[in-house]
């Protein structure tokens, strides 16, 4: 099946896990495919490397609205309106268009209205008053019940979400994103070595944490559970993207009063991601809230490491810990250090053999239900139904 011709658009030029996503998605499109961007940065260089047909076209007002604001201003709709008029011209050229988050999908909605190609919302979040304004779920479930042709969602947990916030059950499509394992199998013994040299922690026992900063990714969590690990290590990688530098310097400060900040390597944000996880001896999920997906707990699958996640949100579908002959890692209740160091504890008292059946029923899972190929089938597969349908209809 050859994907239809399409015109991808997302909000944000930082590469975080949506973007990731997308990155792999275009990259691996049999079709016709174009990306249009709201905003410029290291997203963009990404997808000119993988010789991507991109543009930019920035965001104003709409750039300032936030995920607790009550409503849009007049500002950000008059944003819409002068975005939607630009991207309408690619869209005619393609069969279908992706918005790839919300403030892109309410772009792409009018878009596709002026061009009259069908949209699709690709759903990276859990629509909870946690992370959202209720006006503002409510907003973007009244635009997907009337604008989406689809609603493309990485885990069954980001469904209920939206069929619980109103959203129309008919909608909505399970894709799970996809991670490649290249990366992670061409990582050398000889790179992990001297990444634990360069951090002076040769005969530490490394405890990986890899996501952005931020309060509901709970690091916290980790830097708290290393006061009941006192020979214990944590590399904790990645930034604050969206204005939270203040919790990237309260867990440091956090490190420091517990007296454990000797064992806290904070590494940003990092291209050799993949020669991290695979040099450390054991990859953490710490999220305080449900997690949509979980990226870095397949990123751990495929690093080869035992996986301690927390036990929410799509993370649940991603992980088998209910029976020991299926295991494929540990969940613990969200934020709570105690438990979190009590599976470290016994991660580290397994025998080599049992280590060894679980990572490796671990990677096969991952390889299987979570590469990129099987992404890129599932959410063509979407987008082909969209424009098909369309057709008969018309």
């Amino acid at each position: 099946m050859s994907a239809p011709r399409a015109l991808f658009v997302s909000h944000t030029a930082v590469l975080g896990g949506a973007e990731r996503m997308l990155l792999d998605l275009v990259g691996g499109w049999d079709g016709e495919r174009r990306v249009a961007l709201l905003s410029d940065g290291p997203f963009r260089a990404a997808l000119e490397a993988r010789a991507v047909p991109v543009t930019v076209e920035p965001l104003g007002a709409l750039g300032a609205t936030r995920r607790e604001s009550a409503a849009p201003g007049i500002g950000a709709l008059v944003d819409v309106a002068r975005l939607a008029t630009k991207l309408a011209e690619p869209a005619r050229e393609a069969d279908v268009i992706h918005a790839n988050t919300q403030k892109a999908f309410v772009v792409a909605a009018a878009a596709g209205l002026i061009a009259r190609r069908p949209v699709v919302w690709h759903l990276h979040d859990i629509l909870t008053t946690a992370h959202f304004s209720a006006s503002n779920i409510k907003a973007a479930v009244m635009l997907a019940n009337s604008r989406a042709a689809a609603v493309i969602v990485n885990s069954e947990a980001t469904a209920a979400a939206f069929r619980d916030a109103g959203g129309k059950a008919g909608l909505v499509h399970v894709v799970y994103n996809g991670i490649p394992s290249a990366p992670y199998d061409a990582v050398t013994d000889a790179e992990c070595r001297a990444l634990r040299a360069a951090t002076h922690d040769e005969r530490a026992f490394v405890i990986a944490a890899c996501g952005r900063l931020a309060p509901w990714k709970g690091q916290h969590v980790l830097v708290a559970a290393l006061e009941a690990l006192p020979d214990a290590t944590a590399w904790i990688i990645g930034r604050a993207l969206f204005g939270e530098d203040r919790y990237a310097e309260t867990i440091r400060i956090q490190a420091k009063e517990l007296g454990v900040s000797d064992r806290v390597r904070f590494l940003g944000e990092r291209e050799d991601v993949p020669a991290l996880l695979r040099a450390a001896d054991v990859v953490v999920h710490t999220a305080v809230e449900p997690e949509p997906f979980g990226r870095v707990v397949v990123e751990g699958m495929l690093a080869r490491h035992p996986v301690i996640a927390a036990d929410a949100g799509g993370v649940r579908e991603i992980i088998t810990a209910a029976d020991e002959a299926t295991r494929t890692g540990w969940l613990t209740p969200p934020g709570d250090p105690a438990t979190l160091a009590e599976a470290v504890r016994t991660v580290r008292a397994l025998t080599p053999d049992a280590r060894d059946a679980i990572v490796a029923r671990a990677y096969a899972d991952a390889v299987a239900r979570f590469s990129p190929a099987v992404m890129v089938t599932g959410v063509a597969e979407v987008l082909a139904a969209v424009v098909s349908g369309r057709r008969r209809r018309t």
